[in-house]
């Protein structure tokens, strides 16, 4: 019980309070069921508790005088807006009869909440990348806590949440949701986590949530990098494929052209044959325009003009003697020159059956990265 005489002193003393009780509570008096002094705190109040209210016959202010007993009581959070612990304690006169009540209205916080402003600062900073730490009551967020290395400037306390935030869902379903937000949102994608808290003396009733905002720009980093990694190796795969296929063509060019030189020097070798022939045929008739001319000398007179074809048909085979060695020298100049470029195709064709060999080991090398790339594609989408 309060003395009505020790009202002014308690006043004072709870205006204090007020100011540095860990909940910030709320003190009211009542005369009767008239609410006479109200004294609020900075971060708290309930604006349907004003003074010259008159309070309803069932609370515990009007209910602790009526009685002249102490009360407490757990207002659910319809009530007001937010769950509250009362207490009332009545306020009697000199002849000992309750006139009134003295009433504190705390507010009910699950323990996390009761300890987020202590460890939240701590956690938040444990996290790389940075973190968003939060708390939403039934409608709206009330506390908040970003590390150093990252904050967004949403969800900020006092805001209601909407019936698209994680928040409600978590509310609604009475299970914790994790779920990704794309970069299209926030700039950057984004993991969120959130929490059901419930009600120490109800378990199936949701009081709180506490929820978690991951920054996920490293993922997203190696997730483009992986993916870049990965197109570019496909067009690097594709061009040594078609490299190996150019390789491919060019040796089998390459061993036609073989084959058509070697046509070629059995033509040089044939002409050849032929040079010695015509030498054969140039030296036989040399010796029969000789022949000739000697016949056509015994022969006189009658055999001038014998003679004159005898000198002609040596000219003839003079010149065509001639002719034989320009044209061994033009053959075998022609086998020479074969004889390079058969070398040179030789290594070519060594040079291309290597190329070949070398991208069909390149395109595996390359597709054993792609490989990589794909798994590392798959392990950036699970950080």
């Amino acid at each position: 019980m309060i003395s009505i005489n020790e009202l002014n002193g308690l006043k004072s003393y709870f205006e204090t309070q007020s100011k540095l009780a860990k909940n910030r509570p709320i003190y009211i008096i009542t005369e009767g069921d008239i609410i006479t002094w109200k004294n609020d705190s900075d971060v708290f109040d309930i604006d349907a508790l004003k003074i010259g209210v008159k309070m309803r016959s069932e609370t515990s202010a009007v209910l602790a005088a009526s009685q002249n007993k102490v009360l407490t009581d757990k207002v659910p959070e319809f009530v007001y807006g937010r769950k509250l612990l009362v207490n009332s304690i009545p306020i009697v006169n000199g002849e000992g009869n309750a006139v009134g009540a003295l009433t504190t209205l705390t507010p009910r916080l699950h323990p996390i909440a009761a300890a987020f402003n202590h460890f939240a600062p701590i956690l938040a900073e444990m996290f790389p990348e940075g973190v968003i730490l939060y708390m939403t009551d039934l409608k709206k967020y009330t506390y908040k806590q970003s590390s150093s290395s990252f904050s967004l400037p949403v969800n900020e306390v006092g805001d209601k949440f909407k019936e698209d935030d994680i928040s409600f869902e978590v509310i609604k379903t009475k299970k914790m949701i994790i779920k990704e937000v794309d970069a299209g949102k926030y700039g950057i994608p984004l993991l969120v986590a959130c929490y059901p808290l419930f009600d120490e003396d109800n378990q199936n009733e949701v009081m709180d949530t506490f929820g978690m905002v991951i920054p996920k720009k490293a993922a997203a980093q190696l997730r483009e990098m992986s993916e870049n990694l990965d197109n570019g190796l496909t067009g690097i795969s594709a061009a040594i494929e078609e490299l190996a296929a150019s390789a491919s063509q060019i040796h089998e060019n390459e061993q036609v052209l073989n084959v058509d030189i070697k046509e070629i020097i059995s033509l040089s070798d044939a002409i050849n044959q032929v040079s010695v022939f015509i030498k054969e045929i140039a030296d036989e008739t040399k010796m029969l325009g000789l022949n000739a001319a000697i016949e056509a000398a015994r022969a006189g007179e009658a055999g001038r003009g014998f003679g004159v074809v005898a000198e002609e048909i040596r000219k003839l085979s003079e010149q065509s003697k001639s002719t034989v060695p320009k044209i061994k020298e033009l053959t075998d100049n022609i086998k020479n020159t074969v004889d390079k470029v058969i070398a040179q195709s030789n290594s070519s064709l060594s040079s291309s059956q290597e190329q070949a060999a070398a991208s069909e080991e390149i395109t595996a090398s390359i597709q054993e990265i792609t490989s990589m790339a794909e798994e590392l594609n798959r392990v950036s989408k699970q950080l």
